[in-house]
């Protein structure tokens, strides 16, 4: 297996297993030391320390972790223990909208110093030039915004399964077709490394 294939299966791994294991458990409830959990629960319980291994070899395996690898550890252990310890499955939902909020408030902040972080970040991964660092910027930084706002709407509104659905599913599929969407861009601010 290559670098490459075993760092994907390390990120898409635990999501999936979260996916399964909620699938399997959604129904069940477990007696744990007198206080009574949903499958979701227990499964959120899982998922932190396996998150937690999936993100240690993916940094042994490539010598580094992304800022957004970091920042997403540290809200799954927190918000995945306040789910656990508080029996309360409503702070792992919240997870993903103040990942992206704090995603989309950094952006915004390098954007109102005329500057792109995310091209700090990304720069070796897509060539570009300077002003299609910026208006990508731009378009990250609203899309996460939307992708903070749809997920509060989707857990405050929908069952745990469209949640779950939606966190596993959805939000991958639609991160997959913002990039797709941004394939004009790409063409047009390519720099001669790209190209």
């Amino acid at each position: 297996m290559s670098k490459s294939t075993l760092k994907t299966v390390l990120e898409l791994g635990p999501i999936l297993a979260f996916f399964v294991a909620y699938v399997l458990l959604k129904d069940r409830t477990f007696e744990i030391a007198g206080t009574s959990y949903t499958g979701f629960v227990v499964v959120t319980a899982a998922f932190i320390p396996l998150l937690i291994v999936s993100t240690l070899l993916s940094w042994k395996l490539t010598g580094e972790l992304s800022r957004m690898q970091v920042v997403t550890i540290v809200l799954v252990v927190v918000f995945g223990g306040l789910t656990v310890w508080l029996n309360d499955e409503r702070f792992f939902k919240m997870k993903p909208t103040l990942i992206y909020l704090i995603f989309g408030t950094l952006l915004l902040v390098g954007l109102l110093r005329g500057q792109s972080y995310l091209r700090a970040v990304m720069s070796g991964v897509m060539p570009l030039d300077q002003e299609g660092w910026m208006k990508l910027t731009r378009r990250m930084c609203a899309f996460f915004f939307g992708l903070a706002a749809l997920n509060e709407i989707i857990w405050r509104t929908m069952s745990t399964d469209a949640w779950v659905n939606f966190k596993t599913f959805g939000l991958t599929a639609a991160i997959f077709l913002f990039f797709i969407a941004q394939g004009r861009l790409f063409r047009e601010h390519a720099t001669d490394e790209a190209e």
